[in-house]
């Protein structure tokens, strides 16, 4: 089945040009606001693994305790970063594929500032001493009215551009961002009711933590994720997406199952054996939408393995892609009995966390920028010297801090399992494996900086040759 992201008329081009036009300062306003959220994520990341080793690196600062730092890392890179490139992803990815422009514009503005409004403010609150001691929900509670209405000025463009769309024909990243669009906020209303506003009793309550956690990268940053790259994949090979029914299969198999995944993360914990059960056996049969995903991504790339190593936006795009289905992989692995037993309390779990969230959805999220903000702009990227150097720090930095994370959390593991190694032998023998990660994210930390720097050269600097028109920049 034809792609409308591949196969274009003129009438077409000159309205995703419009589509280019319309969310040209939305665009600027949401990937500037996320880079930011991403440098603040990193800088507090560096801070939290050098007191992994060194535990007085600052530690005269009382707001700089690993607690702190490291709940400030969560916050900005999951939310601040993850949150605000989905919402730039979904108005841009549904724009186009609607061939609809966003109204407003100032709208979405005015939205992206109370978004970060709010997620200073939560900031502040998490090291003035004020977060909560849920994970993912550290911010104080006053923040969620704020994102409220932030999410809703966002999120209702998305559904308009939908409703308004000009092909009679639902397309498979659309079916990936409205479901996101309405799942996000039904996790977010009802993680902060029943933990924060009006408690839930018992063990009620981490069970609804771990079913937000879960379902917040599963059922809202992997949707969009996954929708950016299955519009980006044969979007720049020029060809459509492998089949489509498989990637309907994928999508309704992802909404079925990943839902009840999040419990496996209570594995011994005091709750009935079949809640338990029913995560595990969710989390083993996310399997389905994988491997379905997987077939339709590598079975679109064969044969144009040249063009992806060509074009930055695919070796960001299909690493990210590749990612998505090594990291589910593991991740389902990780919930069966025998293997939670080793990689629970480790680093094996962190290294997961970041497999997904950076190897997968952020690459994703890198290719998404470099394919979108030429188009917006009318003119192309300034340096392909700072695009090589954001690549491969980027790959070699989180490929560093995956493997040095779960083969040292693998051994971690298994150490705290046998009895006769003494607690401090095991922490000892986990140094060189925290210095691996130190080293990691100064190397990550070296691709955000470039890439920031890049994106405000690319906003500022003027084409010595005649400038391109955004409809040159359409295919």
């Amino acid at each position: 089945m034809s792609d409308p992201s591949v196969t274009l008329s003129p009438d077409e081009r000159i309205r995703l040009c419009e589509v280019d036009r319309s969310m040209k300062w939305p665009s600027i306003v949401l990937v500037l606001s996320a880079v930011f959220w991403l440098l603040v994520g990193t800088v507090f990341a560096i801070i939290s693994s050098f007191k992994l080793h060194s535990p007085n690196f600052l530690g005269g600062i009382e707001s700089l305790t690993f607690g702190i730092t490291r709940s400030v890392h969560l916050n900005a890179v999951g939310i601040g970063w993850g949150s605000t490139m989905a919402f730039c992803a979904s108005l841009w990815v549904m724009g186009r594929l609607c061939q609809t422009p966003i109204k407003n514009g100032w709208l979405i503005m005015t939205a992206a500032v109370f978004w970060n409004f709010g997620l200073l403010y939560g900031i502040h609150g998490i090291m003035n001493g004020q977060m909560t001691s849920v994970e993912w929900l550290e911010m104080p509670m006053q923040v969620a009215p704020i994102l409220a209405v932030a999410y809703v000025l966002i999120g209702l463009w998305t559904v308009m551009a939908f409703k308004y769309r000009r092909s009679g024909h639902v397309y498979v990243s659309q079916w990936y961002i409205l479901a996101g669009a309405f799942w996000f906020p039904w996790l977010y209303t009802i993680a902060e009711i029943m933990i924060l506003w009006i408690p839930a009793r018992g063990v009620v309550q981490p069970i609804t933590n771990w079913w937000f956690g879960h379902n917040y990268l599963g059922l809202w940053i992997t949707p969009i994720g996954v929708a950016t790259a299955y519009y980006l994949i044969p979007k720049v090979l020029g060809k459509p997406i492998h089949s489509y029914y498989l990637s309907l299969i994928g999508f309704w198999s992802l909404a079925l199952f990943y839902n009840w995944a999040g419990v496996h993360h209570l594995v011994g914990g005091p709750l009935p054996a079949w809640m338990i059960s029913v995560g595990i056996v969710g989390s083993i049969m996310m399997f389905v939408p994988v491997i379905v995903t997987a077939i339709n991504h590598h079975m679109t790339v064969v044969g144009s393995f040249k063009k992806v190593w060509a074009s930055p936006t695919l070796r960001f795009v299909v690493f990210g892609a590749i990612n998505y289905t090594l990291s589910s992989a593991i991740g389902s692995t990780m919930a069966l009995r025998s293997v939670n037993q080793v990689t629970h309390f480790t680093h094996f779990t962190v290294g997961h966390a970041h497999h997904g969230l950076y190897a997968f959805y952020t690459m994703v999220m890198f290719g998404l920028i470099y394919f979108m903000l030429p188009r917006v702009l009318g003119k192309e990227w300034p340096s392909a010297l700072l695009i090589k150097i954001h690549w491969w720090a980027s790959v070699l930095g989180i490929t560093l801090m995956v493997f040095a994370l779960q083969i040292g959390g693998w051994i971690q593991g298994m150490e705290m399992n046998n009895a006769s190694i003494p607690f401090l032998s095991i922490v000892k023998h986990q140094i060189p494996y925290l210095h691996a990660r130190s080293l990691s994210g100064i190397m990550l930390t070296v691709a955000h900086v470039v890439f920031a720097w890049h994106i405000i050269w690319m906003l500022t600097y003027k084409p010595k040759e005649k400038k391109e028109t955004p409809t040159m920049l359409i295919g």
